[in-house]
């Protein structure tokens, strides 16, 4: 633990200095500075509070300590002051567990808002079917978390589900929680055409992407090459009249986003920026972040797209994440939102290999 104290006692050195910061009238003067300064002094400000609680509770001990070693002529202080010495241990290991969790290094991206895209993988029409049910399930786990979703792009099939679906999750803390969602999702069901009653097994592949702004990754305009197109499908005569359908590709990374659900070429162009930017600031993001990307292999797998991450058994109502080994028969409560128990469980097993990480460093 003394690694990890000479740790918190830098960042209390550095919150204390950023409170004298932020009330100098130069850095009040510089917008931009005094918000970094001050989003860097909230992030700081539970930790240093679950640090200075500490050594108020680890003094605590000490002077009961001392009295107890002295003696204490009345018995019913002596009580007294055994059970404030018990309390304070117990609440001295409690923060020492909740320090470390605060002192793990945090996903910069934590905080946003996400792009979640959902396409039909092997398995034909089940499997369009069951990207449908995976969209059901996500919103309805973004409705109980009171977060709110934004469809901008989506590919249908006759069946009923999806070839492909876009969506974007506004809320708190969105991609902490769902970050871990990428990857390819397998379900084992009787498919509702199959009529001898066999299991069938498809899958579906979801990404997660954190929202990039504009001040997160520069897009040279010079590097997008924008072709526009007359849409095809539903949505009223004047998308068979007007090109209002656009393909945007990013040249230096091959990346290219179709819009065609708005119903002008602005509003196409918009959600199709907003697409684009979040697929490329994903691209370099895995590209440059390798240390990132090995801590991401040791705790809850790769993240690579195509690795298996999770099996819905429809027969044995039970998800199993394979990257964890967690299995739970509920399935049912699962697909209808209640993704609680499996996110946490991925949250305490990172927060607990990177804990390790920590200690170790």
């Amino acid at each position: 633990m003394d690694k990890l104290f000479d740790r918190l006692q830098m960042l209390e050195d550095r919150y204390e200095e950023l409170g004298e910061l932020l009330s100098d009238p130069e850095v009040i003067s510089d917008t931009k500075r005094f918000t970094e300064l001050s989003k860097e002094m909230a992030d700081l400000r539970e930790t240093v509070e679950k640090y200075n609680q500490y050594k108020e509770v680890v003094q605590t001990i000490k002077d009961d300590e001392a009295m107890l070693n002295d003696g204490l002529d009345d018995d019913e202080m002596t009580e007294m002051v055994k059970g404030e010495l018990s309390d304070s241990k117990e609440k001295k290991q409690k923060l020492e567990d909740e320090i470390k969790v605060l002192l793990i290094p945090k996903d910069p991206n934590d905080d946003k808002n996400i792009i979640m895209e959902i396409r039909g993988a092997a398995g034909g029409d089940e499997a369009s079917l069951f990207a449908g049910d995976l969209f059901n399930m996500y919103s309805k786990y973004a409705e109980r978390q009171g977060w709110s979703i934004e469809v901008i792009d989506k590919n249908t099939t006759e069946v009923g589900g999806f070839k492909e679906i876009a969506m974007v999750i506004n809320g708190k803390n969105v991609y902490s929680k769902l970050k871990y969602e990428s990857g390819a999702h397998r379900v084992q069901r009787i498919p509702v055409t199959e009529s001898a009653g066999r299991v069938h097994t498809s899958t579906a592949t979801v990404v997660v992407m954190p929202e990039a702004k504009d001040v997160e990754i520069d897009i040279d305009p010079k590097d997008i090459r924008v072709d526009v197109y007359r849409s095809s499908g539903a949505g009223g005569q004047h998308i068979n009249k007007t090109s209002s359908a656009v393909r945007m590709t990013h040249l230096p990374t091959g990346i290219v986003v179709a819009m065609q659900d708005q119903r002008s070429q602005q509003q196409n162009r918009e959600k199709a920026m907003q697409i684009l930017r979040a697929r490329v600031y994903d691209f370099y993001s895995s590209q440059e972040q390798n240390a990132y990307d090995e801590n991401r292999k040791s705790a809850v797998g790769t993240g690579d797209r195509s690795e298996r991450i999770r099996t819905y058994n429809y027969p044995q109502n039970r998800v199993t994440d394979h990257r964890i080994g967690l299995s739970l028969n509920k399935l049912d409560r699962i697909i209808n939102g209640e993704l609680d128990d499996v996110i946490a469980a991925l949250i305490l097993f990172e927060q607990t290999k990177a804990l390790e990480n920590l200690q170790n460093a």
